[in-house]
């Protein structure tokens, strides 16, 4: 895991991804944690995300990336915007106006990225994802001249 700041955050895609689970991913959901404390159902499925969102930036020397946004706030937040609006596109738009919009506008960023060994072990030029986005407000300093 690593934390990064962007130098300048150029862009924000959105990619259309399946609406269903693949079947293992179903099938791993099934086995339960013998040790957990509560009771789950196996058999109740997450609803999935019907897209993959990135942010393209740069780094400080100019060279850009484009990494996958693997965090559970920008799903939920999609997953909110759905039930207001009741469209998958516009729910999509309103999590890039507040993502790349909103954020990039008025507030400090940095990319908390994280890895799979899967990803290692077909050493991958960039094995990275964007695990978790910290977007502190951007504060003005007074000048310390008297």
């Amino acid at each position: 895991m690593a934390t990064f700041k962007p130098s300048k955050i150029t862009g924000f895609v959105i990619e259309e991804d399946d609406k269903e689970w693949k079947d293992e991913w179903k099938e791993l959901r099934k086995q339960t944690d013998l040790f957990a404390e509560i009771e789950s159902d196996p058999e109740k499925l997450i609803p999935k995300v019907p897209f993959k969102f990135y942010y393209v930036f740069e780094d400080d020397v100019g060279v850009s990336s484009r990494l996958m946004i693997e965090d559970w706030e920008i799903f939920e937040l999609y997953k909110n915007c759905l039930r207001r609006t009741g469209n998958e596109k516009q729910a999509a738009a309103l999590v890039k106006k507040k993502y790349f919009d909103i954020f990039t506008a008025k507030n400090d960023m940095y990319l908390f990225l994280g890895t799979t060994m899967e990803w290692h072990r077909r050493r991958s030029p960039n094995p990275f994802v964007i695990i978790g986005v910290f977007y502190p407000l951007i504060e003005q300093q007074f000048s310390l001249d008297l």
